[in-house]
């Protein structure tokens, strides 16, 4: 064999050496896309129990938190409209934020979309739309003209709306679905919300009506971290046939509250804020039974 084709052959090896050598080398990764990215980074991934064994979901389930996003919005809405001078709004906005609160969670179950997640969200929502909006529109209306103690007590009654949610998160599943075992922040944040209503409709301004409402802001916080148990209406079976004369009572209910609606809702909630500290008292004053000898 000449030396020509010798080193032809050589440089055909090398050639295909070569070529081997470049197919073999790693394809670059696939650059992700940003978008694609930020969703993957910021997914949330659950554990649950399903069927009897811990499984990982990721994602949310939307139609809950959808009703939770609107009562925080109606929240959030309450504090600006009290800001801007409007309480009559702001006090609106903190009911249709109790409205939304209470579907929350009955579209959950009814849908069977309860999630971790969803429950921390709901709690964080209440803290605002039933924490801190009710004491905000009720400083900025006029216990901002009480000085140092209008805002002690506006915090008194935020405080103890955190201290509020952070327990009954603690003690679900412990205690008996029947009774709040202190006043609910939804009722807390309506009897404030009411009370503004009605004294700003009626222009009460006079020093007699600050003090009113320093006693309703504060001892709606105090309320809710007491003891004192309120009945919870959950044991009411919404799906089973009714008399005729409870739904005539609800629209009767509907009519007397749209003549007045501030004083009404004012009458309503001030009825079941009262009921707790009464019912106490009278199980106190009630005689202990004795067995007889």
């Amino acid at each position: 064999m000449s030396h020509d084709s010798r080193k032809g052959a050589h440089d055909e090896s090398s050639d295909s050496t070569e070529s081997e050598s470049v197919d073999a080398s790693p394809t670059p990764p696939v650059e992700e896309d940003l978008a694609a990215t930020f969703v993957r980074e910021t997914e949330v991934v659950e554990e649950a129990i399903e069927d009897g064994r811990k499984v990982r979901r990721k994602g949310i389930y939307l139609l809950p938190n959808l009703f939770t996003t609107s009562a925080l919005f109606a929240g959030f809405f309450a504090v600006v409209a009290g800001i801007n001078g409007d309480f009559s709004s702001a006090s609106v906005a903190i009911f249709i934020a109790m409205v939304l609160d209470g579907l929350d969670g009955r579209v959950a179950r009814l849908t069977n979309t309860q999630s971790a997640f969803g429950a921390e969200y709901d709690s964080l929502s209440d803290m605002i739309s039933f924490g801190m909006a009710p004491a905000l529109v009720a400083f900025t209306w006029i216990l901002q003209d009480i000085g140092k103690t209008g805002w002690v007590v506006a915090f008194l009654y935020v405080a103890c709306a955190a201290l509020r949610l952070a327990r009954f998160n603690i003690q679900i599943g412990s205690v008996d679905k029947k009774w709040f075992i202190g006043l609910p922040s939804p009722s807390a944040a309506a009897l404030v919300a009411a009370s503004v209503w009605t004294f700003h409709s009626f222009d009460a301004d006079a020093f007699g009506f600050k003090l009113l409402m320093l006693f309703v802001v504060g001892a709606a916080g105090v309320l809710m971290v007491s003891n004192i148990r309120y009945y919870s209406f959950k044991d009411i079976d919404l799906k089973g046939p009714v008399p005729f004369v409870v739904l005539l009572a609800i629209v009767l209910g509907f009519v007397v509250i749209s003549i007045e609606p501030s004083v009404m809702l004012l009458l309503l909630f001030g009825s079941y804020v009262s009921s707790g500290p009464v019912m106490a008292l009278m199980r106190k004053a009630k005689p202990a039974t004795t067995d007889p000898a």
